[in-house]
């Protein structure tokens, strides 16, 4: 009896550790991505991209952004990238992110957010044409493309 619980309860710990460890495994998570839209007061954008994980999984994702906030313009991003943090399954990306941002920019400009969902992360950039001005906050969407 001795015996099985000296081996038994290491064992144990062995396997609940490595379980532990593979549940709580997180991958890095790029998206490639092209969105435009306006701003006048209401701030309303929509796109489209890929999610690609480092673990072989890959997703085609619709974007859409909305807010308000005092912001004006017309701007498109054309060459956007996104890093995601925080990801244990390439699902985890879809959903609604909080979004806070400051922006201005004439003809070229150039794009950084960074944007939360519990606890994913995404930033984000890329560079555009058009321009903008303005404080605006809101929610910036990922879903699965069909």
């Amino acid at each position: 009896m001795r015996i099985a619980q000296r081996f038994c309860l290491p064992v144990a710990l062995l396997l609940a550790s490595s379980t532990g460890t593979a549940l709580a495994q997180q991958y890095d998570c790029q998206m490639r991505f092209e969105m435009s839209g306006w701003s006048a007061f209401f701030k309303t954008a929509s796109g489209h991209g890929t999610v690609t994980c480092n673990n072989g999984q890959r997703m085609s994702v619709r974007l859409s952004a909305k807010g308000g906030g005092i912001t004006f313009g017309r701007s498109s991003i054309e060459d956007g990238r996104g890093e995601f943090s925080g990801v244990r399954d390439i699902s985890e990306v879809l959903g609604s992110y909080v979004s806070a941002e400051a922006h201005a920019g004439a003809v070229r400009s150039a794009k950084g957010q960074v944007v939360t969902k519990g606890e994913v992360s995404l930033a984000l950039s890329g560079t555009g044409r058009g321009w903008d001005l303005g404080v605006a906050f809101g929610k910036f969407s990922i879903e699965r493309a069909r």
